[in-house]
């Protein structure tokens, strides 16, 4: 069987079109390319760190090292380790905030957008559950249940929900006032179809640049719950906990509290870029202007 290789001339081009994308869009190529990197990194811990909870008493509070790379804690604990390991458990509630509050956002905006007979109901509840503060409804959700990951993330997806839900709400009713979709509902369409084919696709753009926004908001709202004491188990390495367990050793120290908010510095630095260049690229408007 014979495999045929592509030839030079197309793998030519297809280097001169990323060169070009990459020139009109600095920030989404930069932005990606630091989140690969962190995420790399986060997939790969146990093979290029140790155990995060091994302890090693008189090697406490030991600047970096070939040893260490990033010193020891407190408790003779591999920084280096901790912070790679607390890469996980960002990403992870971020994305998995952010998956949470689109489903459902999505869910509800449609329904709200669409059958105006349940607006009002759909709307009121959205309202009334921005009135209450973000932060102080995860926290109230952390302590009204046993803290684990999941918890985490449930916690915080829900304050996301109604900002979802006002967007998608917002461009059901734009795109639902347009002529093709009255040609699809005199024609006899189901409701249904007239969603999927004619409305959701519509949303698509606006929610990938929505997602971005959500997954720094949760990833600093984990680091904010972890630093009081109420995110994940305080056996799990995090980026909050280890700030908030280091804040005491600041003066003699300084690594043990540097290193993870650097990591956490350049993964909200990412996720920014990643969404700006997105609202640059998807915006029509601001496309043409470009």
């Amino acid at each position: 069987m014979t495999v045929l290789a592509e030839s030079p001339p197309a793998k030519r081009q297809k280097r001169g079109e990323f060169r070009v994308f990459a020139r009109r869009n600095p920030t989404i190529v930069l932005g990606t390319t630091l989140l690969i990197v962190i995420a790399l990194i986060a997939i790969l811990a146990p093979a290029i760190a140790g155990d995060p909870m091994a302890m090693s008493p008189s090697q406490r509070l030991r600047g970096p090292s070939a040893e260490h790379w990033f010193g020891t804690d407190d408790l003779g604990r591999d920084v280096f380790a901790r912070t790679i390991f607390g890469a996980r458990v960002s990403l992870v509630v971020g994305f998995s905030v952010a998956i949470l509050a689109i489903a459902f956002g999505l869910l509800f905006g449609l329904v709200a957008g669409y059958f105006r007979r349940l607006d009002a109901v759909v709307m009121r509840i959205m309202d009334g559950a921005m009135a209450i503060p973000s932060f102080l409804l995860a926290i109230a959700l952390v302590a009204l249940s046993r803290g684990s990951l999941g918890i985490v993330v449930i916690a915080i997806a829900v304050p996301q929900v109604p900002t979802v839900v006002r967007l998608v709400r917002s461009i059901v009713l734009s795109t639902r006032s347009q002529d093709f979709v009255d040609a699809a509902v005199v024609s006899g369409s189901r409701d249904l179809k007239i969603i999927c084919r004619h409305i959701l696709p519509s949303t698509v753009a606006p929610l990938i640049v929505l997602g971005t926004s959500v997954i720094a908001s949760a990833i600093l709202t984990e680091a904010a719950l972890s630093f009081l004491g109420a995110g994940v188990p305080p056996e799990i390495p995090t980026w909050g906990n280890m700030v908030a367990a280091s804040r005491l050793f600041l003066a003699r120290a300084p690594w043990t509290i540097f290193f993870p908010g650097a990591f956490l510095t350049v993964v909200i630095l990412a996720v920014n870029l990643l969404g700006d260049g997105l609202r640059d690229r998807l915006d029509p408007r601001l496309s043409r202007r470009m």
